[in-house]
């Protein structure tokens, strides 16, 4: 099967709403809608993200992170993290669940390394990208750092289907960064949920243009992207490998702001990283 038949394939799964997610993708779809509500409570909250060992460890495990902890005071259990992380962050790290485990539905090592290199790379965007937020761009940071987490959803979501699909990332893959990238990822953000404000942000990217100087919540995560030392995998496979952009951006602004940044800021990145990677 080629990419243009997975793709269709997939495009009319979305359609007929039969698109297929790791079996906890219901918990994190039952803590947005708990976080929706106004008359949500941190111990209603708590208790629910309680009930997914793996949600539970990594919210505890990214409130302790040097991005969330200025005070250096560590924090041992859920209700305590809720509390310090706030809602917008945690309807961020239940999105970052489903794709991380979108890895492990892959049924080939081979599928599961580049998922694995796939959710490398999404951990120091949505880092950087919560720091862009805050130092040049100022906008929110924590919708900075969920459209991080999500903008490579649709490729996560591809390879979690590569089994279905044999032989799809051994031929020309350059379709999906011309139309597959947007037509799976719309579809997957629409599934999950994700709010229209992030949804725009990951389309800015998918268009690629980044305004001078970057102001949007899209630019932020263009910017983020081009900065990333790792570079997306399913980029390389297209033939569409970023790093060469990376100087023109240096040129573009302001190195030596550019450059302070980061080095201001490796520490929460790093720490941010480390705990979306454990």
């Amino acid at each position: 099967m080629n990419i243009q038949e997975a793709l269709d394939a997939v495009a009319a799964d979305a359609a007929k709403g039969e698109m297929v997610f790791p079996s906890h993708t219901e918990i994190a779809l039952r803590v947005q809608r708990t976080l929706d509500d106004p008359d949500c409570s941190t111990e209603q909250l708590s208790k629910l993200i309680s009930a997914e060992p793996l949600l539970s460890a990594r919210v505890v495990s990214i409130a302790n992170s040097v991005a969330y902890n200025s005070s250096g005071r560590a924090i041992t259990d859920v209700r305590n993290a809720v509390s310090r992380l706030g809602f917008k962050t945690l309807r961020t790290l239940a999105t970052a669940l489903v794709v991380r485990q979108m890895q492990g539905m892959s049924q080939s090592p081979e599928h599961r390394a580049l998922a694995s290199r796939l959710w490398e790379h999404t951990a120091h965007v949505a880092a950087l990208a919560r720091v862009i937020a805050k130092r040049v761009t100022r906008q929110d940071p924590e919708a900075a750092f969920f459209a991080g987490i999500v903008h490579e959803v649709g490729g996560f979501y591809l390879i979690s289907r590569a089994s279905n699909f044999p032989g799809i990332f051994e031929g020309d893959f350059e379709l999906w960064h011309n139309e597959g990238e947007a037509q799976v990822g719309r579809a997957v953000l629409g599934a999950l949920g994700v709010p229209e404000n992030i949804v725009s942000a990951v389309e800015t990217l998918w268009d690629g243009f980044l305004a001078m100087p970057p102001s949007s919540l899209g630019d932020t995560l263009l910017l983020a992207d081009q900065l990333s030392p790792v570079e997306s995998p399913l980029a390389e496979l297209a033939g569409m490998s970023r790093k060469g952009m990376v100087v023109d951006l240096e040129l573009l602004i302001d190195d030596e702001l550019l450059s302070s940044i980061l080095k201001d800021s490796a520490e929460e990145v790093a720490s941010l990283i480390a705990a979306l990677k454990s």
